[in-house]
């Protein structure tokens, strides 16, 4: 795909429907994506979670063995959070 650059009055019609409000912009002929779209849908390589910080209480041995596990080039809290996501992820799934 090439990279074009937009005219002048692309970049000014590009700016007006920016400052539309949301519910003032029609897109009602745009069709809704399928559930079945998403089914093989993951996050982008470039996707960088919202991080929150916390205090958890973990069992002594669980906390040694991430930490002992880590697999290299990570920490153990990634992994740990990496662990956690795949547990989500399959409730979800199977919620739905």
């Amino acid at each position: 795909m090439s990279r074009k650059d937009l005219s002048k009055d692309q970049r000014d019609q590009l700016a007006k429907l920016a400052d539309l409000p949301d519910d003032q912009i029609d897109t009602f002929d745009i069709p809704e994506a399928p559930a079945e779209n998403w089914a093989h849908a993951r996050r982008g390589d470039l996707y960088r979670p919202l991080k929150q910080p916390v205090t958890i209480r973990l069992d002594a041995d669980v906390l040694a063995w991430f930490r002992q596990h880590v697999e290299k080039g990570g920490g153990y809290q990634t992994e740990i959070n990496r662990v956690l996501r795949r547990y989500v992820t399959e409730q979800e799934r199977r919620r739905s």
